[in-house]
């Protein structure tokens, strides 16, 4: 007897080593940083620098980040979006809700040919909730190379759903812990040329902050909007949160909240740059006026991010069964 058809929902995220060791970010930063999508200098210039400088002198250093947020489950993005995953399967018992990464495992290709096996419709929503050319661009790289058939949601930078669940976890935050005296909402920065060649994330990035400032009843003074994690070489998307920080401790500012709406899930860049990195940077330049940076959390498998993930599914399988009739 054959099996009945059944949908997938694949929900893809950018990728984590699978240990917290050099080779294991080397392995996984070799795939990274071959993708043409995020570097995309010539190959033949790129791959030996890439080869014999860039992963050898980045990775051990790269493992000492990863080993210090290290979860006992394994790297906190896969931790958490698996948890997303079984939160939002538990939203839609008829679809079948699978995890890949678009860099390492569980592998994208791997993750498509068992939706194609289970015969439904197949919805592939990246976890990158601003479009770039660098991320969502890439997934849809291989869905594409993949077969046709497959929907992807571009982006959701705007929906109201996802916007009141990062407004509410700042405002929770804030009633659990008072609020600070100025919130930075700080987003992944991409390369300046790649948005002077039409890549709409700069856009989106600032849609989004303005929704989630609006939401939570800000006035312009209240908060910023900043880009972190540059990476190589020319003019990235400003202003850094670095220097926004910076910026705050030299003003005078003893608290400061930050929130980063583009990241889905916490990760290196969030429990690392933010929540170590930058924190501690903040505290030294606010030396005589006790400064602290509080980081707060993604929104990871909290119910509301379940919902607002489950209800952009299913309005795009109804969009697929719509164009089907």
């Amino acid at each position: 007897m054959s099996t009945p058809p059944r949908d997938t929902l694949l929900l893809v995220n950018l990728g984590t080593p699978d240990a917290p060791s050099a080779p294991a970010v080397a392995r996984f930063l070799d795939e990274f940083l071959s993708d043409r999508r995020v570097v995309s200098l010539p190959r033949w210039l790129w791959r030996p620098v890439l080869r014999w400088l860039v992963l050898p002198r980045r990775s051990p250093a790269v493992a000492r980040k990863y080993a210090a947020i290290w979860l006992p489950g394994g790297s906190p993005l896969a931790v958490h979006t698996r948890a997303l995953a079984d939160a939002v399967q538990q939203r839609l018992p008829q679809v079948h809700v699978d995890v890949a990464m678009r860099y390492g495992a569980p592998s994208l290709p791997a993750a498509l040919e068992r939706a194609r096996a289970r015969g439904g419709r197949v919805v592939v929503l990246p976890l990158y909730p601003q479009y770039s050319t660098t991320t969502t661009a890439s997934v849809a790289d291989v869905v594409d190379a993949d077969g046709a058939g497959v929907q992807l949601v571009d982006d959701y930078h705007d929906d109201p759903a996802w916007v009141a669940a990062v407004a509410g976890s700042i405002r929770e935050h804030r009633d659990a812990h008072g609020p600070g005296e100025h919130l930075v909402l700080s987003f992944h920065g991409i390369p300046q040329r790649v948005v002077d060649a039409g890549d709409p994330y700069q856009r989106q990035c600032e849609a989004s902050a303005r929704a989630i400032a609006a939401a939570l009843g800000l006035a312009d003074g209240d908060w910023t909007l900043a880009y972190q994690s540059r990476f190589g070489g020319g003019r990235w998307l400003q202003p850094a949160t670095q220097d926004v920080l910076d910026a705050l401790a030299a003003r005078g500012v003893r608290t400061v909240d930050v929130a980063c709406p583009g990241f889905s899930a916490d990760c290196l860049e969030t429990l690392e740059e933010i929540g170590m990195m930058l924190a501690e940077r903040f505290a030294e330049r606010s030396a005589g006026r006790s400064g602290s940076l509080r980081a707060i959390p993604c929104l990871n498998d909290a119910p509301a991010h379940a919902d607002a993930i489950a209800s952009l599914a299913l309005r795009q399988f109804g969009a697929a069964e719509s164009c089907t009739l």
